[in-house]
């Protein structure tokens, strides 16, 4: 088996706990600073061994994950949910980093580790820019929601559509008083500001879109255009690690969940166990099967007659995260190239 070791990653520090099964040595330590440097150095000590190391997929995976590619080392990256309840234990016992690093290297010994997909560093970039597109725009929209919010306090006339038309009208009425004046043409000027970085990192991305096999093979579905193709594209990553398409429901956290024990039953809800981006991009490519030129749209105006307009859009995105699932799993290889 060689050298195993479980990582467990904070901001100021990684704490190691390695067993090497051939040599019969074993390590307890900490990895200070956690920069990709410091990690670098202390895998240079293990140059030549075989070895498996597990991090769970929170915020600092990815150094970590990269310099183990680098190193030619064996790297799972856990899902955080998994693997904290395959290492539940019935007694109640002290968690710290230690244990934690423990109990990841135990599931390795195992050969129980709930492996994420690693996604190659071109993935990983343009996830990185829809992420931060999506970032923008919730931004762009708290600002627009303080404007609002303003504007009502001190009782000024509401206004249709606020960004539309002549922005100058929001900071003009006579009930506004100067510091309100002030705080509405601030905010005016960050949402110009994030207007200008939108639209470029759109532009960015739906040329990327325009480009990438497997954008190209997502945008084929109704509902789907080349934003939100490179939004699930990023986010769903390989189909093939799924065993099926419910899998990849599943990933999207869109699946019904139900509790269910002798006569009580609870009534069922989405898990929301997963990326939200992914979730929202399905649901919104979803909404347009109430248009008559959609494939699904007999499906939805049935479900939406019995349970409603959001829970018949829900069960369409389900139905097209089924549909993407396939497209990618058939593209093979070509589905995560990089774009020509």
């Amino acid at each position: 088996m060689g050298m195993v070791g479980g990582l467990d990653v904070h901001r100021g520090q990684v704490t190691v706990d390695w067993v090497d099964h051939d040599t019969g040595e074993s390590g307890k330590g900490r990895i200070t600073p956690a920069t990709r440097q410091s990690f670098a150095r202390w895998l240079d000590r293990f140059a030549g061994r075989e070895i498996e190391l597990v991090v769970e997929g929170c915020t600092g995976w990815r150094f970590i994950a990269e310099e183990c590619q680098r190193a030619g080392v064996k790297v799972h990256v856990a899902d955080p949910a998994e693997a904290a309840h395959l290492s539940r234990s019935n007694k109640r016992r002290a968690k710290t980093d230690r244990i934690d690093a423990r109990k990841l290297r135990e599931l390795a010994e195992r050969g129980e580790v709930p492996d994420s997909w690693i996604p190659p560093f071109h993935v990983l970039e343009v996830r990185t820019k829809v992420r931060l597109y999506h970032d923008l725009i919730d931004e762009r929209s708290s600002w627009q929601h303080r404007i609002a919010a303003t504007l009502f306090h001190l009782g000024a006339d509401k206004q249709e559509k606020l960004l539309l038309g002549d922005r100058s009208r929001l900071h003009a009425s006579d009930a506004l008083t100067p510091a309100a004046r002030d705080a509405i043409e601030t905010a005016l000027r960050m949402i110009e500001t994030l207007d200008g970085e939108v639209e470029r990192l759109r532009a960015e991305l739906v040329a990327y879109s325009h480009r990438q096999a497997g954008c190209v093979e997502l945008a084929k579905e109704f509902g789907i255009g080349p934003l939100t193709a490179v939004t699930v594209w990023s986010e769903l990553g390989d189909t093939r690690r799924f065993s099926s398409s419910d899998d990849a429901v599943r990933h999207t956290g869109l699946d019904i969940t139900v509790y269910s024990s002798d006569g009580r039953r609870v009534r069922g809800h989405i898990t929301r166990q997963g990326s939200p981006l992914l979730r929202w991009a399905m649901f919104e490519a979803a909404r347009h099967a109430c248009k008559p030129t959609s494939p699904d749209h007999d499906y939805y105006l049935e479900v939406a007659e019995r349970l409603g307009k959001k829970r018949a859009a829900l069960s369409v995105a389900r139905k097209l995260t089924r549909r993407c699932h396939h497209r990618l799993r058939a593209l093979g290889d070509d589905a995560f190239a990089p774009a020509s």
